[in-house]
């Protein structure tokens, strides 16, 4: 079974500051094409920056992007997982929490962040090599038996 680990790998975790713009803050994600962000106060984590605050808590409410900085509108109650946790637990957790985003970390620090579909890719990927060795399993005719039935 894959740990989360294997999923976030060694790709770079994209970060805010609380301080920035919700502006300068939605540029970085949409040009790294991301849909939530951890926001990274020095080296500690303080929350987690998402379309959806910009929806609910900017958009919807009139804010100023420009004017409002993103610790205004974070999300600061956490869904987190350790490394070492399996997909399975980690998607467990983001289902029953209701997010998209899944906060990675590593002893307490921050290790990366994956996306409910890093998450379902790896489970369709660890089903699809489940199906092919029950496929070659049930498919397999012993070297004795087939020559048998060669014959």
């Amino acid at each position: 079974m894959k740990s989360i680990k294997a999923i976030i790998g060694d790709r770079e975790t994209v970060v805010v500051d609380p301080s920035q713009s919700i502006a300068d803050a939605a540029r970085v994600m949409a040009g790294r094409n991301i849909g939530a962000v951890p926001v990274v106060e020095g080296d500690r984590l303080v929350g987690v920056f998402s379309e959806r605050d910009i929806l609910t808590r900017v958009v919807a409410v009139d804010r100023n992007p420009a004017a409002t900085a993103v610790r205004d509108v974070m999300t600061t109650e956490l869904v987190v997982a350790e490394v070492s946790e399996s997909y399975e637990a980690c998607l467990a957790r983001m289902q029953q929490a209701r997010v998209r985003h899944l906060i990675v970390l590593d002893q307490g620090r921050l290790a990366g962040m994956v996306s409910l579909r890093d998450v379902l890719a790896a489970d369709i990927d660890e089903k699809a090599e489940a199906i092919t060795l029950l496929n070659a399993y049930v498919h397999y005719i012993p070297a004795d038996v087939e020559s048998k039935l060669r014959t």
